[in-house]
């Protein structure tokens, strides 16, 4: 929290309008920036990680303005630990590289410089300024509906706060004499726990429609209202997320589900008509199957349950659980038609991630162990003779199981194959006998039923026959 302000949190922001003025207006346009001095806050150096204050004073020994920026601030003024931080700078790409042999360029849309310090990696953006007519297509381009395909216009700090897309990331730190500078009334909005687009909202969507996803996963993870005008056009603009290529939404489904609040997220993006952009499947499949909302609630669930515990989280197993449901209806429909089990299911597979991979892109490294989940849910009843030993080593065994827990849990399949595996999972060799010599008179066992030929019997050779 910041020092001195603390107090002026306390009476409804009268203390923050007293001090700053009350420039706020319902446009959204950014008010005077306001200039906290060091001793008037406590963000300390001592928040910062090693990488990020080596790129700041590389930055400003070299002569040039290096500021840190958006939600490391943003969180350490809620009491939140600071993560990933970014810094904003004069410096032009190619010359924060030449300041940085461990350092490279990425991107076409937004060029931008990643410098990594071992498993951190430092993002470094320049001052973006205001595209015009005097700027070619390889510097900034616009779709006719308004989507930035491009924007590599640099500017000055001024122009880069009212670029950014939401106030409460507004917040510049200065490393030159530790200032906080505020360009957009940021301090008033997360006093008020507000999200807030600077600028018209229906033209910032426009401009990159991903921010309607952003400001759903803001809300979420800072338990922050969105405010009115903000909120008001993204149930009408959130088919503009078609516009957005598929690998890039990847990436933010990644932050939306595996920021430990992904339960919210979920119900946030249903309520806006953002989740059937994302996964148009499993928007039809939950109206369909009583089912199929609680089993992707539940593994969301577990996915928070994870994260807090600082336990690994995969993303191929949240696609295998948003994705099943639509499975499942293919299956059925195959089924129907005479396909049998295991080919439509294979078949089902196949079409529900073709159809997915429109939307958002599923590296193999995700996607072949979510096709193994989904195969192991065939082969987990079936325990006869050696099978339930080979399908226990086979790798994605434990994710399978998992997966088989969430579909008894959300009513999808009985209850009892769960704990039947869990119990041999834990058994010595002569109880595990005994568990496979029970599974014909377990209700819940699901024996294989395949018709199995009747042994020959071999003939002895007659006599001289040799």
């Amino acid at each position: 929290m910041l020092k001195g302000f603390s107090r002026f949190f306390h009476y409804s922001g009268e203390g923050l309008k007293t001090l700053f003025g009350n420039n706020q207006n319902s446009q959204g346009n950014a008010p005077t920036l306001q200039i906290i001095p060091r001793q008037d806050h406590t963000i300390s150096r001592q928040m910062f990680s090693d990488g990020a204050l080596k790129v700041l004073y590389r930055l400003h020994n070299a002569g040039f303005d290096a500021y840190l920026v958006g939600g490391c601030l943003r969180d350490a003024i809620l009491g939140k630990t600071p993560k990933d931080f970014d810094v904003a700078t004069d410096a032009t790409p190619e010359q924060v590289r030449d300041l940085f042999r461990n350092s490279r360029i990425i991107g076409r849309r937004f060029r931008i410089v990643h410098v990594r310090f071992g498993r951190e990696i430092i993002e470094v953006t320049t001052f973006r300024g205001r595209p015009n007519d005097d700027h070619g297509e390889h510097v900034a381009q616009q779709s006719e509906h308004g989507l930035l395909l491009r924007d590599n216009v640099w500017g000055n700090i001024e122009e880069d706060a009212l670029r950014r897309d939401f106030t409460v990331n507004a917040l510049y730190y200065n490393i030159a004499d530790f200032s906080l500078h505020d360009w957009a009334d940021a301090l008033h909005d997360i006093e008020r726990r507000t999200l807030r687009l600077i600028g018209d909202p229906e033209t910032r969507y426009r401009e990159d429609p991903v921010r309607m996803l952003r400001a759903i996963r803001f809300a979420a993870k800072l338990d922050f209202a969105i405010d009115p005008a903000t909120e008001a056009p993204i149930r009408e603009m959130a088919p503009l997320l078609l516009q957005i290529p598929p690998a890039r939404l990847f990436e933010e489904v990644l932050k939306l589900f595996l920021s430990g609040h992904a339960v919210q997220t979920f119900h946030k993006l249903r309520d806006y008509g953002l989740f059937a952009m994302l996964f148009p499947e499993a928007e039809e499949a939950m109206e369909a199957l009583p089912w199929a909302e609680e089993l992707i609630v539940q593994a969301l669930a577990n996915t928070d349950a994870r994260i807090q515990e600082e336990r690994p989280v995969t993303p191929a197993f949240l696609f295998a659980a948003l994705l099943w449901p639509g499975v499942h209806l293919r299956c059925q429909r195959l089924h129907a038609e005479g396909m049998p089990p295991i080919p439509a299911q294979q078949t089902a597979s196949h079409q529900a991630v073709s159809r997915q991979l429109q939307h958002t892109s599923i590296p193999k490294r995700f996607s072949l162990p979510m096709r193994d989940i989904w195969d192991l849910q065939q082969r987990l009843p079936k325990r006869r003779g050696k099978r339930a030993f080979q399908t226990r080593e086979h790798p994605r065994f434990r994710a399978a199981f998992d997966f088989l827990l969430l579909r008894e849990a959300a009513g999808e399949i009985p209850s009892g194959l769960g704990a039947w595996w869990e119990a041999f999972q834990q058994a010595d060799e002569h109880e595990q006998r005994r568990l496979l010599g029970k599974i014909d008179s377990d209700p819940a066992g699901q024996p294989d039923t395949r018709k199995r030929r009747p042994r020959r019997r071999r003939r002895k050779p007659s006599p001289g026959q040799d």
